[in-house]
């Protein structure tokens, strides 16, 4: 039996307001483009919940049992915003790290996206150019977008990879810091229950994808890293193929921290976002 973390409630925190879904019986939807005429950009009904969250600078926590993990490493990268010199330098630090901490054989990246929050209220049914932090509790695969999304960008040996372990990571670093607004919680995997997720179709211009979005039980346990710093990257398990107890799914928010300084500047971060491969 894999150990249990340790017990939270004696550990500082802050108290936090957390978007959950609303209970409801039709399909979910949330449009990435702007939404066809007469449509919202998502049908979902959020109930907001104020709750702990812990701090888990010391907490140990990994990959394979709470979900998540803080690493430390340092990056050469000079400017974020150059697509060639993240594909040139930081993709094949992110694909030394993440296998170093997985412990995988192979680590694929296929995406990334930097997120700036703006310091005005935007329209949440207007689509921006810009990135923002995502404020509901979600996690970015289902036991079916997993596969699928292997099978999407790895066609001609999807089937192969699809009979062994693998597992999609997200890399989150601050591009400065500390970060002190609008910090990521992350909730411990062995908290939250399957039937707490509840399934949302992620409509494209060119597929319909799914994700998951979680209704709110007080089982839950989040945490998060305050004051992270650019030199710091936290590991997110968005999916596990692996059904062992193993940790399959980390649902993760955005919040905005009480404690926060009125004059802190806006967070900006970038995730990365990667396939692990064990055979």
């Amino acid at each position: 039996m894999r150990a249990s973390a340790p017990s939270p409630q004696s550990r500082p925190h802050v108290v936090a307001k957390l978007q959950y879904l609303a209970p409801m019986k039709e399909t979910l939807f949330n449009y990435t483009y702007g939404p066809p005429p007469g449509m919202p950009r998502t049908n979902a009904v959020y109930d907001e919940r104020m709750v702990p969250i812990y701090d888990a600078r010391d907490l140990g926590a990994t990959l394979d049992r709470e979900g998540f993990e803080l690493y430390e490493q340092p990056t050469s990268v000079r400017n974020f915003d150059d697509e060639a010199e993240l594909q040139r330098v930081y993709y094949p630090e992110i694909q030394r790290l993440v296998a170093k901490v997985a412990g995988c054989r192979r680590v694929e990246i296929f995406d990334y996206t930097i997120r700036r929050r703006p310091t005005v209220a935007t329209d949440p049914n207007i689509v921006t150019v810009q990135r923002q932090p995502v404020m509901r509790v979600h996690n970015d695969y289902t036991v079916k977008s997993g596969p699928q999304r292997v099978r999407d960008l790895c066609p001609g040996e999807a089937e192969e990879l699809l009979k062994h372990r693998f597992a999609f990571i997200n890399v989150w670093r601050p591009l400065s810091g500390p970060v002190l607004d609008h910090p990521l919680a992350v909730a411990d995997a062995q908290s939250v229950a399957f039937g707490d997720f509840v399934r949302s179709e992620q409509r494209y211009e060119d597929r319909v994808g799914e994700i998951y979005v979680v209704t709110y039980n007080p089982a839950h346990r989040w945490y998060y890293m305050p004051g992270m710093r650019k030199e710091e990257t936290l590991f997110l398990k968005c999916y596990d193929s692996l059904t062992d107890g193993t940790a399959r799914f980390a649902p993760h928010s955005a919040f905005d921290d009480p404690t926060t300084p009125k004059d802190a500047p806006p967070r900006e971060s970038i995730e990365i976002r990667t396939i692990a491969f064990w055979a």
